[in-house]
Order: C-alpha cells, then structure tokens, then sequence
C-alpha cells in the first residue's frame, strides 16, 4: 500500500521585481514520489535545491505567495489543503530542520507527553536519546542545538503517525546519536510507516533508506533502490548520482568537476537543470 503519493508537484513564488512588476519564480518541477508502507524514500542533493519546499508543500505549511499544483494522495485518499490541515501533526508528522518551532514557554516534558502515551515508553525514548529528568524541565533556551534538535526527533519517534517527513534530522547530532536516530526511523519503517527523509549526509542514510532520490535544481534527477547506489557506478544511470557516490568516504571523497557532469549528461541527453 502507498502511503503518499506526489504527481506533478510544481512550485513557484509570486514575487515584485525593483518596478514592481509580479513574476512567478518556479523552484521545483513536476516532481513525482511513491512512498510505500514500510519505505523510507531518502531525499539527497545540495543546498537550496528545493529540497525543503517539496516537504513544505507536502505538508501544506508554505508562505502566502506560495503557488503549487500537484496531485496528493495520502493512503489513496486525494488530499486539499483543507484534509493536509487535519492530517498534520496527526496522521502525518514533521521533523523541521530549525528548532524554532518548539514552544518558548514550555517545559520539553510538556511539549513531548501527550495523551495515550505510556510513561514508561517516554521515558525509555528520552533515555535513549540522552535525556536526564532534569532536561525534562528545561525550557527550550536552556537547551544546547543538539539538544533541542534531539526534542523533535523525539516528538516524531512518541507520535502515532502513518507518514514522517523528516528534513535533515541529523545536523548537531554526534555521530553514535545519528546513527542511532536514523535506526529508530528504520524500526517506525518496519512497524509499517513510511518514512521521507530529506538529508545531505547519503553515507549515514544509506544504512536504513529503501531508495534514494536524489534532488539538483528543483528536479528529482534519478530515484534508485540503495542497494542499487551502494554496488556503484554500474549501477547508476545518471551522472550526478555518480558523482555522489564518489564522493563518498569509502571512495576517498573524490571530487568531479560539474562540467564534466554536464558534458556527460549531454551525451547520454540526460537532464541536468541549471541552479541560476
């Protein structure tokens, strides 16, 4: 069973240049995801390549001047804007990179307990994560970066929903705490949610995502199984994914010059979109 489907995801911005003349800015491209029940679908590329709006539109949590089409489904149910409102923080569940989003004036027991929720289960999940009684009580300016990123994996692994989209949940973590985030996103997988995983770090997520997408200027360039992508370049199709593999710490992180890139993409008339 799906548990999301994306089709012909488009995202633009309704902006004024210096004469005050209204453009629509489009940052993503008729972008396509399948999540499976049971699926962690890993979204890989650089910065600013769109990554994050594709999450935000999934969501229903972009800006005013925000204009997208698309075709959502969540567990083969068409979703608006109005049903993605009732899903969010239920059914569907987000881990965003900044943690401006927890609550200022609450204790992180308060922001994390929630009705249904066994006290020994929470309090097993905050010890795992490196979480003392006395954390509990702190608010969130008296956490470390680290810290307060650990308060929104934690809500996610303690909720109930179906469908996690989590965008870079690994940043400010040491390397033994990513690990073992990433491990308690491949057991909700097992227990049957589906699972979107926006990161930059393809070396960690390639120990718990089922496919790889990965993402350059707004477009998703090649989606492939991981086991696919970890036996190498016979593998791959596209050029840029190529190069991500080489670039990873068993291949010495060898470099690839984009031009290169672009030369073999012409020759194999493969797309490779421009970030200007």
């Amino acid at each position: 069973m799906n548990i999301l489907e994306v089709k012909n995801l488009n995202i633009g911005f309704n902006m004024y240049d210096k004469l005050l003349n209204q453009k629509l800015h489009q940052m993503v491209f008729d972008l396509n995801v399948t999540i499976k029940k049971g699926e962690i679908l890993a979204i890989a590329g650089s910065s600013g390549s769109g990554k994050s709006l594709m999450a935000h539109a999934i969501l229903g949590i972009l800006p005013k001047n925000a204009v997208v089409s698309a075709e959502i489904k969540f567990k083969n149910e068409i979703v608006d804007e109005n049903r993605l409102s009732q899903l969010r923080g239920k059914e569907i569940t987000f881990v965003p990179q900044s943690i401006a989003y927890l609550d200022p004036l609450m204790t992180i027991e308060d922001q994390l307990m929630r009705k249904g929720i066994n006290q020994q289960d929470f309090f097993k999940v905050m010890d795992t994560l490196g979480f003392t009684k006395a954390d509990l009580s702190k608010y969130p300016f008296q956490l470390s970066g680290g810290m307060a990123r650990r308060v929104l994996i934690a809500n996610t692994i303690l909720s109930k929903a179906d469908l996690i989209i989590a965008d870079e949940p690994t940043p400010g973590l040491s390397l033994d705490l990513a690990i073992e985030v990433l491990n308690h996103f491949r057991n909700m997988a097992n227990d049957g949610k589906g699972i979107l995983l926006i990161t930059h770090d393809i070396d960690l997520v390639c120990n718990v995502a089922d496919k790889m997408a990965i993402f350059y200027g707004g477009h998703i360039l090649e989606t492939l199984n991981t086991k696919d992508f970890l036996k190498g370049e016979k593998y791959i199709r596209h050029p840029l994914t190529k190069a991500f593999w080489r670039a990873l710490p068993q291949n010495d992180f060898e470099e690839t010059d984009m031009e290169d890139i672009r030369l073999q993409c012409k020759k194999l008339n493969l797309e490779l979109p421009s970030l200007e």
